[in-house]
């Protein structure tokens, strides 16, 4: 069962990707908590059979929404990723991940995010440029953070000697795109971002109105 919403939640419904990714870290040793919560999402998928991803005639623009929860749950010391990149206002890749290393702070989970998203964001752009319909050259992917600590911090030439130095390979990494002008960065609010329902659960009504902005619609 969880096979089988990861490969939808993957190809049409961002919207579940949260959720599934959550509970395929119990597949060893689920309980009765967590099958009750895969009824509620084929429950929520019954009700929305029709939703899917649907593509328009839009400019082709790039734009990115990055975000990260930072520990909240007493259960892990790792944080979430998730990251959702729209061409011409529609979503084309998007992500849930659990980050690999641990941050101490809100601002270094949602760097340690932000740089996952830069590096998706290059290899979008190299792949765009393949392509003979693109129009050239390609102008900077625009990424929304709703972290405006994050975005000081990487327009910044100098940073705190104290950092940790992990923390310190995501910061130049990420400045070495905004040098190239791979990337932009930009602050968008925390409700308008819609990389907001890869990161943490959020009610039913709040997932719709985010996923609409990324193309799902009936």
């Amino acid at each position: 069962m969880i096979g089988s919403l990861m490969y939808i939640a993957n190809k049409t419904r961002a919207d579940i990707a949260y959720v599934v990714g959550r509970l395929s870290r119990y597949t060893h040793n689920p309980s009765r908590d967590h099958w009750n919560a895969l009824e509620r999402v084929f429950k929520y998928l019954r009700v929305t059979l029709d939703y899917s991803i649907c593509y328009k005639g839009f400019p082709c623009v790039v734009e990115r929404y990055s975000d990260a929860n930072w520990i909240t749950d007493s259960s892990y010391v790792k944080s979430t990723s998730g990251y959702a990149f729209l061409l011409g206002g529609t979503s084309i890749p998007w992500a849930s991940k659990k980050q690999t290393i641990i941050s101490k702070s809100t601002m270094e989970s949602k760097l340690i995010a932000l740089d996952t998203a830069c590096t998706e964001a290059e290899w979008i752009k190299n792949f765009l440029l393949e392509i003979p319909l693109v129009n050239k050259p390609i102008p900077a992917f625009s990424i929304h953070c709703d972290n405006k600590a994050v975005i000081d911090l990487v327009r910044q030439a100098h940073t705190n000697k104290k950092m940790n130095r992990h923390i310190q390979v995501r910061y130049k990494s990420v400045r070495s795109q905004l040098n190239k002008e791979v990337v932009s960065l930009d602050f968008v609010k925390s409700e308008k971002n819609i990389a907001d329902q890869l990161t943490k659960g959020l009610s039913r009504n709040a997932v719709l109105n985010l996923s609409r902005g990324m193309g799902l619609s009936p």
